[in-house]
């Protein structure tokens, strides 16, 4: 068979590509470099829209084409979370170090779910380094995963199967003795529900427990949810503790939980999906003291780590519950102590993925070029402009403060004088909306105390002061003119 410069996906022409590829570059750069001159976020237009609705392309488009298509219809519309005024959501603002080691990671293609190579080695050493960071043995394991829906996923999973050991991987729950049933805080994230859900144990089988006035999880209720499930015939298995509650950042008292869970022999996992980083901020890290006696810990880089997405990571303080979990013998992955087979145990051993991106080098990069204590400096100064935002939101007559300013998020609403609560929700759902589409600042809206919050998130690295006085603006002036109508 003849072979062709056609048969292969390499350019004919590999100065062209560099040439290509070095606009690509600077166009990103270029982006980064000027993002306070552009919008946070912006309204699609219908044309934009509909632009990607076209039939499958059968033949070959110039990529300098296609790149002038990504630069004028889908850069300009992303969520904006690079934005220093993007605060809806817990969003890392991603930095140019990340950018390029993604590139680089996808130049080399590894796929990390087995064989003895260098990338696995980088996993590793990150491992290393937040096994030391929280405070666990040698013995502790992880891995990347996608974000911490997945990480909380696998902690449901791996105290399953401490819980009921490793026949219910092959039985189920049907062939094992007892109704399982786990904790978490009533203001938890969804995930956790969902994780029971996926393990096949039963979102309504978690508990949701209450929460004090300071939002954190009600420990004396908990020990009493415990109880009650005993006596009915249930078998306690999980508590989920949250470091960073999504609604107002709040942290559960993680020590007290911690002793209780190992007073009643019930596995201790933290949902740290934000606020587990706070470790590297010596000045926030007392806040989360206990957090080193979890038995797991799940959380993001693409956070607080300003780690480009995608980068989750779970931590058990047993590395070997994770392969009592998730290891699984197949001929066409058969181990060899010699050759590119060697290395076990493989990261599929540790998590339900066979392929698995790089997601290593990027936050392997993030931490040898900026630093831990960078990085905690960065997520020490967002807790600062939040407790600046809730001065000023305290200082304004107009504004109220609806939660206490835990860690990064604040969550606030315009006053209403003379609306009911239904009238007031909706104008302050309608200043949200207008902040968004001006394009100064990007919050969200949560419900906090039975009342619509505009809430702030504040992660990003490149918000200032400056980004939350223009948030504070726009909101008296949004505010005013509804109110006024």
């Amino acid at each position: 068979m003849r072979e062709t410069d056609q048969e292969t996906l390499d350019p004919e022409d590999w100065q062209d590509l560099r040439a290509q590829g070095h606009v690509m570059l600077d166009d990103m750069f270029d982006y980064l470099e000027h993002l306070r001159e552009r919008p946070v976020w912006q309204p699609i237009p219908q044309p934009v829209r509909d632009a990607f609705h076209e039939a499958l392309p059968r033949g070959p488009t110039d990529l300098a084409a296609v790149h002038r298509t990504f630069m004028k219809d889908i850069l300009p519309y992303a969520v904006g979370n690079a934005h220093p005024g993007f605060m809806g959501w817990v969003h890392g603002g991603g930095t140019p170090v990340g950018m390029l080691a993604e590139m680089l990671a996808a130049g080399l293609n590894a796929n990390l779910g087995g064989r003895d190579q260098i990338p696995i080695a980088v996993e590793r050493q990150v491992v290393e380094w937040v096994r030391d960071l929280f405070g666990f043995p040698d013995s502790a394991g992880g891995l990347f995963v996608t974000g911490t829906s997945m990480a909380n996923l696998i902690g449901v999973l791996v105290a399953r199967t401490a819980a009921l050991g490793q026949a219910v991987r092959r039985g189920g729950l049907a062939a094992c003795d007892g109704r399982l049933a786990a904790y978490a805080s009533s203001g938890a994230h969804g995930c956790i529900a969902k994780a029971m859900d996926i393990a096949g144990i039963g979102a309504d089988l978690l508990r949701l427990v209450p929460m004090n006035d300071r939002y954190e999880m009600d420990v004396a209720a908990l020990e009493a949810a415990i109880r009650a499930d005993r006596r009915a015939g249930f078998r306690p298995f999980f508590i989920a503790a949250t470091a960073g509650s999504v609604d107002v950042g709040a942290i559960d008292d993680l020590a007290a939980i911690g002793r209780l869970a190992r007073a009643q022999g019930l596995w201790f996992h933290v949902d740290g999906a934000y606020g587990a980083l706070a470790m590297l901020a010596p000045e926030i890290a007392p806040r989360l003291e206990g957090i080193g006696e979890a038995d797991s810990i799940a959380f993001d880089f693409h956070k607080w780590g300003q780690v480009p997405y995608d980068a989750g990571f779970v931590l058990a303080r047993d590395g070997r519950r994770l392969e009592d979990t998730f290891a699984a013998e197949t001929a066409y992955l058969k181990r060899e102590s010699r050759g590119m087979a060697a290395g076990s145990p493989w990261p599929c051993d540790l998590g339900p993925d066979l392929s698995r991106g790089f997601r290593a080098l990027k936050t392997w990069f993030t931490i040898k070029v900026y630093g831990a204590g960078r990085l905690g400096r960065s997520i020490a100064r967002t807790c600062e402009l939040a407790r600046y935002l809730g001065r000023r939101i305290e200082a304004l007559p107009e504004l109220e403060l609806l939660a206490p300013v835990s860690l990064n998020i604040v969550c606030f609403r315009y006053r209403c004088p003379g609306l009911d609560a239904a009238g007031a929700d909706r104008v302050n759902a309608e200043i949200v909306i207008a902040l968004q589409e001006s394009g100064i600042a990007a919050p969200s809206t949560t419900t906090v105390a039975g009342h619509l919050a505009i809430r702030a998130a504040i992660v990003n690295h490149r918000t200032r002061s400056g980004d939350i006085d223009a948030l504070l603006a726009a909101t008296l002036a949004f505010g005013k003119t509804r109110v006024s109508l």
